[in-house]
């Protein structure tokens, strides 16, 4: 009896572990601007753009209850638009992952669609105008800084 016990709370252990990973358990301390000069040091030509404080959020999440922490617009020299995509931090990878699920359905209307990508507790959005292949790249580059 003994030895069944240890192995179910290896077993708990060992899923809540899975569990953990599986939801992006990856996190960072930096903030936005930061992350931003992260991703164009890791191939894509991200440069910094507005950095906003609470005051000029478009969005009025940033230090608010389940917002974010820190967030910022970056251009990109192949999006003629003003803001090629940003970047939200948020406290926890649940945050993170609430924001992309709330951003993709938003995008299932057209003109609302964007690339989004989160790892840990980052969630970078990319302008859908961009080539699928140039928005991977920011996917990839994540993955790199976020670990």
């Amino acid at each position: 009896m003994i030895w069944s016990r240890r192995h179910s709370h290896a077993a708990a252990a060992l899923a809540l572990a899975g569990l953990l990973t599986a939801c992006g358990g990856a996190t960072t301390n930096k903030d936005t601007a930061a992350i931003i000069g992260d991703l164009g040091a890791n191939g894509v030509p991200a440069k910094l753009g507005t950095v906003h404080d609470e005051n000029t959020d478009p969005n009025k999440l940033l230090g608010r209850p389940n917002g974010y922490l820190s967030k910022a617009e970056f251009t990109d020299s192949r999006v003629k638009a003003e803001r090629a995509g940003s970047v939200e931090v948020f406290e926890d990878a649940s945050g993170a992952e609430a924001r992309t699920e709330y951003i993709q359905a938003l995008g299932k209307t057209p003109m609302l669609a964007e690339y989004t990508y989160v790892k840990g507790n980052v969630v970078v959005r990319v302008d859908k105008d961009m080539a699928p292949s140039d928005a991977k790249a920011y996917e990839d580059a994540l993955n790199e800084i976020v670990e």
